[in-house]
């Protein structure tokens, strides 16, 4: 090729060259910065979409996660008040069993009477403090559920069903006729039912929260193996293109200097 002063082709070559290796060096060094082989759609447009739906995915089980704790509370409060209200009809047994060996005009009577009342007014004050969050499944009216899943998924905590120890067997134990020892079983055995279907709940609402803790580490893990760099080749790689770079610019040098190479021609 002649030489020439208006056209210097090795410079350009070597300029090529140095901003092909510039590039690659911001590349490497964003990816060494960030963490990420993918952390914008330029890098690659497919797998950003990807990652990008993925932790969309997260976010709405981070919701569900929220769901299903409430949920648990809500139960979980319900079986604390119910372990209480147990306690109270295993007492007001024992007295329904006096009250009926007791003469109904005495003194005695009166008395196991005024300690029964006071005991279903306790089991009611259990029942109405039973609320988390504005929520409690003994006295609501409607069906409350929970988010289990993105997909709209629900599970129902309680169908609405108005439940009340103290009716709960059938006869009203307020009323001082009913206050019999089967009436009490009655509504023992009605109410540990509730009690066995909401620990029942609460075991379900559980696995559910482990499944879903599994199922975020699941999605972490694609979402790294798409967009996450290799720091150890990643670090070799950038020591390597800094050394290239030092390289270019001395050949882009070279190539500068060869068009003062030609004035000797000229002496």
């Amino acid at each position: 090729m002649a030489n020439s002063i208006n056209t210097n082709r090795g410079a350009l070559v070597a300029l090529q060259t140095l901003n092909n290796t510039n590039k690659a060096l911001e590349t490497t060094q964003n990816r060494v910065n960030t963490g990420l082989k993918v952390s914008s759609a330029k890098d690659n447009g497919a797998i950003f979409a990807i990652a990008t739906s993925q932790r969309a995915e997260m976010g709405a089980q981070d919701a569900v996660k929220q769901s299903l704790q409430r949920g648990q509370s809500i139960v979980d409060v319900a079986l604390a008040a119910g372990e209480t209200v147990v306690d109270a009809l295993t007492e007001l047994k024992s007295l329904a069993v006096a009250i009926q060996d007791a003469d109904p005009t005495g003194e005695t009577a009166t008395k196991l009477n005024a300690d029964f009342t006071a005991i279903v007014n306790e089991i009611t004050s259990a029942i109405d403090g039973a609320t988390f969050d504005g929520v409690n499944l003994f006295t609501a009216t409607t069906a409350t559920e929970v988010s289990t899943n993105t997909s709209g998924g629900k599970f129902e905590l309680g169908d609405g069903t108005v439940v009340n120890p103290v009716t709960g067997g059938g006869a009203d134990l307020a009323a001082t006729a009913n206050r019999t020892a089967a009436n009490v079983d009655d509504a023992i055995s009605a109410f540990t039912t509730v009690l066995a279907d909401f620990g029942t709940k609460s075991k379900s609402l559980d696995r559910q929260l482990t499944f879903v803790g599994k199922m975020q580490d699941a999605l972490e893990t694609g979402v790294g193996n798409l967009v996450d760099a290799d720091l150890a080749k990643e670090s070799a790689r950038l020591t390597a293109l800094q050394t290239k770079q030092q390289l270019g610019v001395q050949a882009l040098s070279i190539a500068n200097s060869s068009s003062s190479m030609l004035l000797g021609l000229f002496r």
